[in-house]
């Protein structure tokens, strides 16, 4: 087992159960099945758990490796002693705080594996057409296949991105929407493909005509039959109409496969022996591609024996549109929304900023933000409400992609406005970390909860174990479909704006320049320079810059 830390349910109050003055207590209930379950005295976590019988006592190696615990995502440990609850850990927040914000880049950046992961082709068939043809169900899977791209590299996963536009409009379209996916190259060989297929036909029935284009008919009943009902393909599939533009989709997943290419950005290369089962393929589809995707994948099997055998479905579900047709397309959703943006600026600054690049430049930013926050907030799976409302964009909107870049923005001009301070010499330069006094750390608000410590505790402890989350794939898992965490890094970013948004309302960082102040002050920008950190990484891992004003 691998132990994640300390992790408080959200809901739970930290502040009002590790009070200052006393040792936060902990316990830790030794199961039979060599589990460990974290359970915080007094918090209500919901309905009341059976636990399972427990052991007579914990054993002495488990008592040792809880104390040693180091490491992202870990609270530091003061003590740890058996109860009859369990194990009574004992914690002190100032050694917390001290310990994470004097290691801020471990924190705010995925925890990298001392080893390559597994190498990922992923597959988002949407991106064959044009913009005008993309559907919002298409652009949701463009966007999640995107996001889960940069999460696998950001935990050293080799990745390749299938397939590489070729619409020459598209490139532009994915430039503006900041999603990073590869240009057009050369088409790869399809003869062999081609020599297969004529192999397996079908003779046309009734003298069937086919379209131009085709070569006939694959019969993948017995396929259905073998894999279908215990792996999730639909029975009702019986045959496939080869097309050479079909087996030019196959020549590029097949090409992917067999020739992976060293990833020069990571410095990774395949192994010497990876063949086509070392790897997986990733299929991010909409709800209405999956059939023709499974119709694809039994076909690549039949013309293929190198075919991988992990085929994986990520089926992203349907995007409704509230108060309007759902005719709408993604370039439509785009000038929409940057539209709004365009016009909440000129009602708020009294004045069109159209002509201003700089300003044209934040308004693109603001409205991708909008809709990757809109589209990337729901699990994949799930079905999506767009509400097309003007309140979508606002600042005041606490579940909106603006709120979250608003709050960068003010972290910003926050350090912004101590740099200027500095340089006129109303504040001292900022001191060495290790210098700062943590245990003047101590703010809270009971209710709602609020605070320094809940800032630490929910904000930045547990985001390398939430970004770890957001890139498993179950890879293992039996069945055609998978599913991702791809909600993970919106909600948690929503939720620290949050979280900053009421602490930096409610506490003056900046205070009086008096030097009986600086040391709380200093403190106090070391755990917002922690909070901006996490936010700069998450919004990265959106394809989203930092803004400094707005």
């Amino acid at each position: 087992m691998r132990p994640t830390g300390l992790i408080l349910p959200r809901g739970s109050n930290p502040d009002r159960d590790l009070v200052p003055g006393k040792a936060p207590t902990t316990h830790i209930v030794w199961g039979p099945r060599c589990a460990l379950r974290l359970e915080v005295t007094g918090v209500d976590v919901g309905e009341p758990r059976r636990w399972p019988p427990l052991e007579p006592e914990v054993p002495e190696r488990v008592v040792h490796a809880i104390v040693g615990l180091q490491g992202p995502g870990v609270a530091p440990v003061l003590s740890c002693a058996p109860t009859p609850a369990g194990l009574a850990l004992q914690l002190r927040r100032s050694a917390v705080f001290e310990r994470v914000l004097g290691a801020v880049a471990a924190y705010a950046a995925p925890t990298v594996p001392a080893a390559p992961g597994p190498r990922v082709v992923l597959h988002c068939p949407a991106l064959r057409g044009s913009p005008c043809a993309l559907r919002l169900s298409q652009l949701r899977a463009v966007l999640v296949a995107d996001h889960l791209a940069r999460a696998l590299h950001a935990h050293r996963v080799s990745v390749r991105l299938v397939p590489a536009v070729r619409d020459p409009h598209m490139p532009t379209f994915l430039q503006q929407l900041r999603v990073d996916w590869p240009a057009a190259s050369e088409r790869a060989a399809t003869e062999a493909l081609r020599s297969r297929a004529l192999a397996e036909l079908t003779p046309a029935r009734n003298a069937e005509a086919l379209p131009p284009g085709a070569l006939g008919r694959v019969y993948l009943k017995e396929l259905v039959d073998e894999r279908g009902r215990t792996t999730g393909y639909d029975p009702k599939l019986d045959s496939c109409l080869v097309t050479e533009d079909l087996l030019a989709v196959l020549a590029e997943l097949q090409q992917a496969v067999q020739d992976w290419a060293e990833d020069s950005s990571l410095g990774l290369a395949a192994a010497p022996d990876a063949g086509a089962d070392s790897c997986m393929v990733v299929h991010v589809v909409s709800c209405e591609e999956e059939f023709q995707q499974q119709k694809l994948d039994l076909l690549w099997w039949k013309l293929d024996d190198q075919a991988p055998l992990r085929q994986k479905h990520l089926v992203c579900g349907p995007v409704k549109v509230a108060g309007a047709p759902g005719t709408l397309t993604a370039p439509e959703y785009y000038e929409l929304r940057h539209a709004q943006v365009c016009k909440a600026s000129a009602l708020k600054r009294g004045r069109d900023l159209a002509q201003d690049s700089a300003w044209m430049e934040i308004f693109r930013v603001l409205s991708v933000a909008t809709i990757k926050f809109e589209m990337l907030s729901t699990a994949p799976q799930s079905q999506l409400l767009l509400a097309l409302a003007d309140s979508s964009i606002s600042t005041k909107g606490t579940k909106s992609g603006t709120f979250v870049m608003y709050n960068c923005a003010r972290l910003a001009t926050l350090f912004e406005s101590y740099k200027c301070s500095m340089e006129q010499g109303l504040y001292p330069t900022f001191p060495p970390v290790s210098s700062l006094d943590f245990s003047l750390l101590h703010d809270e608000h009971p209710s709602p909860p609020q605070g320094e410590w809940l800032l630490l505790f929910n904000s930045i402890l547990p985001f390398p174990d939430l970004l770890s989350q957001t890139a498993a794939l179950p890879c293992t898992a039996p069945g055609l479909h998978i599913t991702a965490r791809t909600e993970m890094v919106c909600k948690f970013l929503v939720q620290l704006s949050m979280d900053f948004s009421s602490y930096y309302n409610r506490v003056h960082i900046l205070g009086e320049p008096r030097p009986h102040l600086f040391g709380q002050m200093f403190a106090r920008l070391q755990l917002l320079r922690a909070v901006r950190e996490v936010l700069h990484t998450g919004l990265a891992m959106l394809g989203l810059p930092p803004l400094s004003h707005i």
